[in-house]
């Protein structure tokens, strides 16, 4: 059987995150949405997408194709289900639309389509701020599968351990001198990660592959930090994707980061307004700011944006894609893609510019910043362009 995630409904309201990936490729908990499928698949799987996405992102098809929306987090129990799913059979949840068969070249007919009711509650990732809002149970999905079939490697007896639920290492991770408070949660050190010395972190909380939380680092429950990224300061209930660095004191907190941002250090975030009020996000799709109904949202980075020393961000601020922030005072709460500015306003981040700093910042990765990725951003600049004002 041959499985493909679509973006479906959902595309909009996730951007800034979705302009340089498909909604499976977010993170949340320790995986990416995709990861967690093809773990519980036992299978790759390709993806329907915007066409800028497609030559990164293809979609392969087969005789027979199990479509699933990339927006939900699996369960084992989903997967068996979506495994046994025949042609002209679709899967929903509280009328939802959640998986569907389908010939190879077939127009689907939904509605004459067998529907099958799945009952049991899933995480569908629909705003931005269900990223960090559902995060801890997804650490906790995840880390259920992932050490499933594996034994921890030993912590060192220099490290103190709170509360009942596990601290997992993986190979080649190094932790010295820290305390873990797990009563709410596990926690999780992946592959070759380092927590350093005095550092304090409670569960649920991931870091991944190849990543660092600093010295004297404070982070709180439901926090996850993708693979390659480096974390110092105050973190809580915030989710950092990869290749992303806040690697200074500040405080970041309901929050959400893409792939290669970089916070300057003391980079603070509020998470929650003077006046306790329901916090209010910018809306791509209505182009204006729309209620969350949530009292605690901090700040919304889309990939390769940036922020200088002492930055200061507002309840509920969005940054798009490919932004450089800086200077003193509040910045506003919608920060469009390929801007170049602070408080006192914004000009346009030119594309030679921009990809000339994502060159020698993936490069320090041994990564290539390809014609691929060039010709991804070229287009999110000419997307975005609408809502910059020099």
């Amino acid at each position: 059987m041959n499985f493909i995630l679509f973006d479906g409904a959902y595309r909009e309201a996730l951007l800034p995150f979705t302009y340089t990936r498909p909604v499976a490729d977010i993170r949340i908990g320790i995986m990416t949405i995709r990861e967690k499928w093809e773990f519980l698949l036992r299978a790759t799987t390709t993806t329907v997408t915007e066409e800028y996405l497609t030559d990164k992102w293809p979609m392969v098809e087969a005789e027979t194709n199990t479509f699933i929306l990339g927006s939900v987090v699996p369960t084992e129990k989903l997967v068996t289900v979506i495994r046994n799913l025949n042609i002209g059979e679709a899967i929903y949840t509280k009328d939802e639309l959640i998986a569907f068969c389908v010939k190879e070249g077939e127009e689907p007919n939904l509605e004459a389509y067998t529907e099958i009711n799945f009952d049991e509650e899933l995480i569908i990732v629909k705003h931005t701020w269900d990223i960090f809002k559902n995060n801890a149970k997804a650490i906790e999905l995840d880390f259920a599968i992932l050490t499933e079939e594996g034994a921890s490697e030993p912590l060192s007896e220099t490290n103190t351990v709170i509360g009942k639920h596990p601290v997992f290492l993986e190979e080649g991770a190094s932790v010295e001198c820290a305390i873990f408070n797990t009563s709410s949660g596990p926690v999780y050190i992946g592959k070759n990660a380092t927590v350093m010395e005095g550092a304090i972190i409670r569960g649920p909380f991931a870091l991944c592959e190849s990543s660092t939380v600093k010295m004297g680092a404070k982070i709180y429950e439901a926090t996850t930090v993708g693979p390659h990224s480096k974390v110092g300061g105050e973190v809580g209930n915030s989710v950092i994707f990869g290749y992303t660095n806040k690697g200074h004191d500040g405080y970041l907190g309901n929050s959400v980061l893409g792939e290669w941002c970089n916070l300057g250090a003391d980079t603070n975030t509020s998470n929650l307004k003077n006046n306790y009020a329901e916090v209010r996000l910018w809306n791509y799709e209505t182009e204006g700011f729309a209620r969350t109904g949530e009292q605690f949202c901090g700040l919304m980075m889309g990939d390769h944006s940036k922020s200088g020393i002492n930055t200061m961000f507002n309840t509920g601020t969005v940054v798009g894609v490919s932004a450089n922030i800086f200077g003193g005072g509040f910045p506003r709460n919608f920060i469009p893609s390929f801007s170049w500015g602070g408080s006192a306003g914004f000009v346009t981040y030119k594309t030679n510019k921009a990809f000339e700093v994502a060159t020698k910042v993936m490069d320090r990765r041994s990564l290539e910043f390809s014609e691929q990725e060039e010709a991804i951003l070229t287009e999110i600049f000419k997307l975005s362009e609408q809502w910059r004002k020099d």
